[in-house]
């Protein structure tokens, strides 16, 4: 089986994921167009890749002008037209699913018919998703994880009709950018979202039920478990928004009492307390509200 050439990559969402997706593909010579729905969030996605190229090179992983080749590299857009001829497109906007499927409906009339069309969800149903466009076989999740650029792992996500040739493109591809590719089966969080969101809800409950503060809860993790960072810690970087998202994700699709979302996770996200982007989660964060 031949897997199609990806030259050109479009990335939809210039949020903290989307930038880091753009970032890697351009790293590895990709041209790479990233596209958000207002030119603030479109430059704030830019910024965000410049930042984070200044820190390597400040850690001598490479030099200012090989940073200054990869950022020329990335081309910022307003328009989803701009994406109409890319071979690849990924998807990373917020966890919705209305959102996502009018957004698939609206790059399969746009995208060329032969191009693949890639969702980051973190947890809902590829085949759904899929099922907005003409093309389900083109279709597939590629789950990246946060900070994209320093992360190893990626999740590939085969729909109920994606094709082989399809999987085994965006393995390739996956692999391609410096990445380990684990395919996993489309069902509610996949791998990686089913195990750590449950140990970060369950982590919340300790600190609701009064078992224990934020920090005593992530010392045990990190001193106990050797995790390099706490479950609360970790929540406030992936956004508390995100994990409760997940979470009723998962309690809807097994309907597994289990899978409860905590009352105070849903609480700290109705009082816009989400973590870092915020500046406020089990954590306060100085300088990073968002």
């Amino acid at each position: 089986m031949i897997a199609m050439e990806i030259r050109e990559i479009a990335v939809l969402g210039a949020g903290q994921m989307g930038s880091g997706i753009a970032q890697v593909f351009a790293q590895h010579g990709y041209g790479v167009t990233l596209y958000d729905i207002s030119q603030e969030s479109a430059e704030s996605g830019l910024d965000q890749i410049k930042a984070s190229l200044a820190r390597f090179v400040n850690k001598g992983y490479m030099n200012a002008e090989q940073s200054r080749r990869i950022v020329d590299s990335v081309k910022i857009t307003t328009s989803l037209a701009a994406v109409c001829g890319s071979d690849f497109v990924v998807e990373a906007i917020p966890e919705l699913m209305s959102t996502k499927k009018a957004i698939f409906m609206e790059l399969d009339r746009l995208c060329k018919p032969e191009a693949i069309l890639a969702t980051n969800t973190s947890s809902l149903p590829v085949t759904e998703i899929a099922s907005a466009t003409k093309r389900a076989e083109n279709v597939i999740g590629m789950h990246f994880m946060n900070p994209v650029p320093v992360m190893p792992l990626v999740e590939i996500i085969r729909g109920l009709r994606t094709s082989d040739e399809t999987h085994s493109t965006v393995t390739g591809l996956a692999q391609a950018i410096g990445k380990t590719a684990v395919s996993v089966r489309d069902c509610p969080g996949f791998v990686s979202n089913r195990i750590l969101m449950p140990m970060i809800n369950e982590a919340v409950y300790t600190v609701f039920e009064g078992v224990a503060d934020p920090e005593a809860v992530d010392q045990v993790m990190k001193l106990g478990m050797n995790h390099p960072m706490g479950p609360l810690a970790l929540a406030d970087m992936i956004g508390l928004d995100t994990c409760l998202a997940i979470m009723e994700t998962l309690h809807e699709g097994f309907g597994d009492s289990k899978y409860r979302p905590c009352p105070l996770l849903r609480q700290y996200v109705q009082a816009g307390w989400l973590g870092r982007k915020s500046g406020r989660g089990f954590y306060l964060y100085e300088g990073e509200r968002g």
